[in-house]
């Protein structure tokens, strides 16, 4: 089976954007993902409610001082990217696939506030993502002899 974000990732420039509905659809602005240098493998929707109808979607920019001082990473577009030479399928070992958290503002139809994007940057200072991928990665080199 071909994963199609290898083509995609492998493009001069690639971009992202996110939509949801029919007759009138919301869609958010075009978000770098990759192009021939770097990949962004971490990004943030946010879906914007009004009184529980779906107003608009957006990309909340993950920032970059996670990246700082690193060689394989650089800022991008506001987001750390790690160099495309880097990710499995591209002469490296680093899963560079897409992970996307979804994060609400706005009311629901109760007119209850939706902000659980406001701890999206809480969240990522917690997140065990780098560290299970580092994981996986040692146990599978060590073992890969055994299956």
């Amino acid at each position: 089976m071909h994963n199609p974000f290898t083509l995609f990732q492998s493009s001069s420039g690639g971009y992202m954007v996110a939509f949801a509905g029919k007759k009138y659809a919301a869609r958010s602005p075009p978000v770098f993902v990759a192009n021939i240098s770097y990949t962004v493998t971490g990004f943030t929707l946010v879906l914007e409610f009004q009184k529980g109808t779906l107003q608009n979607l957006f990309w909340k920019p993950g920032g970059c001082s996670s990246c700082s001082g690193r060689s394989d990473f650089a800022c991008v577009d506001g987001s750390c990217a790690i160099k495309t030479t880097s990710c499995r399928g591209k002469g490296g070992q680093v899963d560079c696939n897409p992970g996307i958290q979804l994060a609400f503002s706005g009311t629901d139809k109760h007119e209850a506030v939706l902000n659980s994007w406001y701890e999206v940057s809480k969240l990522r200072q917690y997140s065990l993502f780098g560290l299970f991928s580092n994981l996986k990665d040692s146990l599978t080199s060590q073992f890969s002899s055994f299956f």
